[in-house]
């Protein structure tokens, strides 16, 4: 069954700081505070707008830590949906322009 494809970008309403392999994210609309593991770290740093979901999961999650590519992205897809609701990041089916993902 093919599933459309996901592409993250990271809001301009936020704060942001890593702090080794973990990063701290702060959203201005309602002051909600996350803290990233490595893993979200990871997907974190790969919201371009422009890459695909799966090719992150692939590339920056299955390929530093195991876990099958289907689980990572169950996972994935669930951690995004909680950033999304907060407003931290924005998730579309298409890509974004380079300025749109700012």
């Amino acid at each position: 069954m093919a599933t459309a494809e996901m592409y993250l970008s990271q809001s301009a309403d936020i704060a942001a700081r890593t702090l080794g392999d973990d990063t701290l994210i702060m959203s201005t609309l309602d002051s909600t505070i996350f803290v990233l593991n490595s893993v979200g770290t990871a997907i974190w740093n790969a919201a371009d707008g422009r890459t695909p979901l799966s090719q992150i999961v692939h590339d920056r999650v299955c390929s530093e830590f195991e876990v099958t590519d289907e689980e990572a992205y169950a996972d994935a897809r669930e951690f995004i949906g909680q950033l999304a609701e907060h407003g931290i990041l924005r998730i579309t089916q298409e890509p974004v322009s380079p300025t749109e993902a700012q």
